[in-house]
């Protein structure tokens, strides 16, 4: 094949999928091996980002994505009449900033963070698909961590975790870290939720 008949073929997939598609999924689709399928997916993207139309190709993370030019996004709304999505509460911003920069984080970091309970927040987010369960601790109770998606990539503007601004540093300049609850900790607050229960 030659290579404008792997990018339309390219081109087919990402758009036939409708959501990221993994590099290696590409790659396999395509049959050929995982380097050439990134070449492939970015002489395609930059392709689209010099044409004028109301497609572009986004990089997430390992993924690619076909989607719309966000300068079009009225005429869509319009079109399929979206409403705009509520804009998320400050206290949704500051779990999903702890979420973001401390990945993968249990509910009670978060909270260890906050000072205040956030599990309706945080089920608030996991319902805009902005967060997603990545797993368990493997301490007492097994609590469940938390991490960004693909979503939250796409949603906030970038292709991975690194491109997300700098946390803010102390006055010292050293740079404020989240602590890390002690398994001490974890169990006394296991043995306080079943306490509860």
């Amino acid at each position: 094949m030659e290579i404008k008949q792997y990018q339309a073929a390219l081109e087919a997939v990402l758009f036939a999928s409708g959501e990221p598609v993994a590099l290696e999924r590409l790659a396999a689709a395509l049959e050929v091996d995982v380097e050439d399928a990134e070449r492939l997916a970015e002489d395609l993207a930059q392709e689209y980002r010099t044409r004028a139309g109301g497609l572009m190709i986004v990089r997430l993370d390992d993924c690619y994505q076909m989607c719309t030019k966000r300068d079009f996004a009225p005429y869509i709304r319009r079109a399929m009449e979206i409403r705009r999505n509520t804009p998320l509460s400050q206290a949704a911003m500051e779990v999903l900033a702890i979420v973001a920069y401390n990945q993968p984080v249990t509910k009670a970091v978060i909270e260890q963070v906050r000072g205040v309970d956030c599990s309706a927040v945080l089920q608030g987010l996991q319902q805009k698909g902005l967060v997603e369960e990545k797993g368990r601790l493997e301490l007492p109770g097994r609590p469940l961590l938390y991490g960004t998606t693909v979503h939250f990539l796409r949603c906030f503007g970038v292709s991975k975790l690194d491109e997300l601004p700098p946390l803010p540093q102390k006055e010292g300049g050293e740079q404020v870290e989240v602590e890390e609850p002690t398994l001490d900790d974890m169990i006394r607050e296991n043995e306080e939720n079943e306490a509860l229960s």
